[in-house]
């Protein structure tokens, strides 16, 4: 079992000052999308902990850089890099950490012509390599995903009906795939309003914006 702080969109003003240290007991801080990266980097020094993100649609664009041995690099030039320091982007991957297996997928239904914004189809291939890596993890190790860590909301499932809000109708088929114990998204502001975890299957489907703490447990059997 992993207790994890889980973070979207809105920044906790309280958590820039000692309160932080109310949460020293959680193993892993994850964040959903739409947060300053210095926030971030914030949560994961003060705490100590592993920091996994998956970009939101109002972050910078952090495709196309590698890092080898520490070096970061794009299009073979070395750079640096933009994202949060020390931190785990598993947009598009499947990663490893804190006994959790966690899958990403970052991003909003596109909208404009901003970063991490896509349409239904170019989500949905994006979807399937995520499926894929699952796979391979699985037949390797005979462990399933805990953890579908994604910026939206799946269509019809805590999503909102203006065009910006509006879910992807493929992370429907991808939480079906890879039957996690949790789906943990952001995106959606509650604007004061409770909103409820909701049920896809045998996934919980939470809305953590700004902060949930969560109980989550790691080494998910293959089913």
């Amino acid at each position: 079992m992993a207790r994890v702080l889980v973070v979207a969109d809105e920044v906790v003003e309280q958590l820039w000052t000692d309160k932080v240290f109310q949460h020293a007991d959680v193993d892993l801080v994850l964040a959903a999308g739409d947060l300053p990266f210095d926030y971030l980097e914030h949560l994961a020094n003060a705490l100590d902990k592993p920091l996994v993100f998956v970009p939101g649609n109002h972050d910078v664009d952090l495709s196309g850089y590698s890092n080898v041995r520490g070096l970061w690099t794009k299009s073979g030039v070395p750079v640096r890099w933009p994202g949060p320091t020390g931190a785990v982007n598993a947009d598009e991957r499947v990663v490893d950490v804190a006994g959790l297996r966690i899958a990403g997928l970052g991003g909003s239904i596109r909208y404009n012509k901003g970063p991490n914004q896509w349409t239904e189809r170019q989500q949905a291939r994006r979807a399937r390599r995520v499926s894929r890596l699952a796979g391979w993890r699985r037949l390797r190790d005979g462990r399933g995903v805990d953890v579908l860590l994604t910026h939206s909301p799946p269509l019809g499932c805590g999503d909102e009906p203006d065009g910006p809000h509006k879910g992807f109708d493929c992370l429907r088929g991808l939480v079906s795939r890879l039957q996690p114990s949790f789906m943990l998204h952001g995106h959606i502001h509650p604007h004061g309003v409770v909103r409820p975890d909701r049920t896809l299957g045998t996934t919980r489907v939470v809305n953590v914006v700004p902060l949930k703490v969560l109980d989550i447990p790691g080494g998910h059997d293959e089913r």
